[in-house]
């Protein structure tokens, strides 16, 4: 089975090797400022999805700079390295006009960044943000990340997502409109959830015109509500084998031109509770490569 990987995708664009790089704006979120609750989703970790991301203090530039030694010794020494710039987390729009603005140029401007890449909710796109974004990607490349999660009312319910269905089919309609790509992330293995129910909720991302997906496995991460269910027994997480079959079934069905962007996901080994199987990125993705090429 073939799929179109966000490598070649970008060797394909970009004509090489590039690196994204998680960048923290300081944004917070409709779901914990009161604004629709105080929680969050009940997945969520304290930094909202942003466990690897630099200390939010930092300029952005900064936070580049220092990303970049990060990964500095994964590229050629007779290569010069291209970056995304990722504000991943929490919610990436939330925040007034004036402060995004000098957020994005920040990211966008800097010479080593050829791509600016937003995760957000799908209830924070007001026009004045998709104004902001389309002016963005006519200096580079912008991407937007929705966290769908789930179609499946009850379980969003249960997740505490905060926001309907139609919400998310009108962000990315109006996000299409304006030429701007959308990726969707769907998480796997949430509690209650079958493999048609996943997969229903693949089908119908990829019949919105998406341009990527990300599959994410469910983590439970210490001080999340969900880790108090899962330690409570209420739900079990899957196994490495049934993760495998089910990733495959995705592929299977998702059209050839979507990018996938993740398979997996990484959860903070200092937080996780369980799958504990995920931890060995490295095996978990060999795995899944080997299932991929017999399927």
């Amino acid at each position: 089975m073939t799929y179109y990987s966000l490598n070649q995708y970008l060797k394909d664009t970009f004509g090489a090797k590039v690196y994204k790089i998680a960048l923290d704006g300081g944004f917070t979120c409709p779901n914990r400022d009161g604004s629709l609750g105080t929680k969050g989703c009940i997945f969520c970790s304290g930094k909202g999805s942003g466990d690897f991301t630099p200390d939010p203090s930092l300029s952005v530039s900064r936070q580049i700079e220092e990303a970049k030694q990060r990964v500095s010794g994964k590229i050629r020494q007779d290569r010069e390295g291209k970056y995304i710039a990722y504000f991943q987390a929490f919610t990436g729009t939330y925040a007034p006009i004036s402060r995004l603005r000098c957020l994005y140029e920040e990211a966008i401007r800097h010479p080593d960044i050829c791509a600016l890449s937003i995760a957000t909710r799908p209830d924070c796109l007001p026009d004045e943000v998709l104004e902001l974004l389309k002016e963005m990607s006519g200096i580079k490349p912008v991407w937007v990340e929705l966290g769908l999660q789930t179609i499946h009312e009850k379980t969003a319910e249960y997740i505490r997502r905060g926001y309907s269905l139609p919400v998310y089919e009108d962000a990315v309609r109006r996000l299409r409109e304006a030429q701007l790509p959308v990726i969707t992330h769907v998480i796997l293995g949430l509690p209650g959830e079958s493999e048609e129910d996943i997969l229903e909720t693949v089908r119908y991302v990829c019949d919105q015109g998406i341009s990527g997906i990300k599959l994410q496995l469910l983590h439970v991460l210490r001080g999340t509500d969900l880790a108090k269910d899962y330690e409570a027994g209420k739900f079990e997480t899957l196994t490495l084998e049934a993760y495998t079959n089910l990733v495959c079934r995705c592929l299977a069905i998702i059209p050839k031109d979507v990018v996938i962007h993740r398979m997996t996901g990484d959860g903070d080994k200092r937080l996780l509770i369980a799958p504990l199987w995920s931890a060995d990125k490295k095996k978990v993705l060999n795995t899944l490569r080997k299932a991929i090429r017999e399927w």
